[in-house]
This record gives C-alpha cells, structure tokens and sequence, in this order.
C-alpha cells in the first residue's frame, strides 16, 4: 500500500511539474484540429445566417460559434494531454455561469452543435464532427424550408360598424381564429390568427381597399413574440 501511495504521488508530482505529456503533443495535430473546428464552424455560421428567422440578426452571436467550436477544441486537446490538468479544467469550468438571455430555443441548438464540434476536433474524432455536422446542417434546412411553406401571421384591422358586413364576406373566405376583439367609440379592432402559404398577402391591400376600414396590419407570429 505504501509502495502503491508513493507511486501515485510520483506520478502526480511528475504530471504537474515537468508535463511530460506535452513533450508528445504534435504540432500538426494541433493546427489541423483547429482548421476542421474553424471550417465546421463557418458552415454552422452560414446554416445560421441562412436558416434565421428572427427579428435582428447578430452578427457577432453568429460568430460566436465559430470562436466557440475552435476554443473547445482547444480546451480538449489540452485536457487529454495530462489527467491533473483535466480534473483542474472541469472544476475551473463548472463555476462558470452566462447570464445571457437566450430569446429562441433553437439557438441553445446551434451552441451544443459548435460544443460538439469542438470536442470531435479536440480528440481527434474528424469525421464524427464533418458527418455530424452535414447531417445537422441538412436537417436544419429542411426544416427551415418547412416552416417558410407555411406560416402563423397575426392580422390586425382596425374598422367602423359601416364595414362590417362587407368585412364579413371578405374573411368568410379565410381560414382564421379570433385572438380579440376590441371596440372604441369610433371603431372596433380584430386580432386574427391565421396561416399562410408562400407568403401570399396580396389579400391586406383588397382588405385596406374596403370602405370603412382605417387600416390593416399583418404581422408574423411564432407564438410568442412578433417577428
């Protein structure tokens, strides 16, 4: 026991005073681990910027991915080079907090997509981060594509009673829901919620066209906030 105590202490001692284990570290290793994490992460930039549906796009919070997926990759490489600097890393990271609000989910996806990247480049492992990231990227379009075929739009009118009837007729021929209705003294708001195709709003002009009603305004709509 004692012997098994006393070599574990060498080794130890030996780990963080002559880092051995960096003598292995090949220079080629590294800077192709930095290439495929720095390409990968310029698809996930441009799978971002072309699959955006937000309200602002940001691009320094697309870069971050990029920066993301290459430090990680370091973080990696340097962890797996000696176990004493790996147990100092995870302690040191865990008492790391962000405190910046993210507004959409899926940007919590495309973070763990550039954090996965970084960690298959940082061991090494060139195909699981380059098939990986086609896979996701292609589902991402897909899925984009999806969601630009149809879409929830908010339409608000604003109208006088004179309208109504003719408003009716018009709106009899959509398919909608009711979201609220307010009425004023001088005219009466609708909030309607409906789905469109191809963004087909030729329909707001022949709305705005109706005598009676002040204006119309569509908005798109994901539920909850307006884009």
């Amino acid at each position: 026991m004692m012997g098994d105590s006393l070599n574990f202490q060498d080794v130890v001692k030996k780990s963080i005073l002559h880092f051995e284990a960096f003598r292995n570290i090949s220079y080629i290793d590294i800077l192709i681990g930095l290439a495929v994490s720095f390409g990968i992460g310029m698809f996930i930039y441009y799978i971002y910027r072309k699959t955006f549906r937000g309200v602002v796009y940001s691009y320094n919070y697309n870069v971050t991915f990029v920066l993301m997926s290459m430090i990680t990759a370091l973080i990696i490489m340097t962890i797996s080079t000696n176990i004493v600097l790996s147990l100092g890393m995870v302690g040191a990271l865990s008492i790391v907090r962000f405190r910046t609000a993210v507004k959409d989910p899926l940007d919590i996806v495309y973070m763990f997509w550039a954090i996965s990247v970084g960690i298959a480049a940082g061991a090494k492992l060139y195909p699981v981060a380059l098939l990986g990231s086609l896979a996701v990227g292609a589902a991402l379009l897909f899925l984009s594509r999806r969601k630009i075929r149809e879409q929830p739009y908010l339409l608000i009118i604003r109208h006088s009673d004179d309208s109504i009837s003719e408003l009716r007729i018009r709106l009899r021929q959509m398919n909608y829901q009711v979201k609220s209705k307010t009425v004023r003294k001088n005219f009466t708001e609708l909030t309607l919620e409906m789905r469109l195709r191809d963004d087909n709003t030729a329909f707001v002009n022949e709305l705005s066209r109706i005598e009676g009603v002040h204006d119309v305004s569509l908005i798109n709509y994901t539920g909850d906030y307006a884009q």
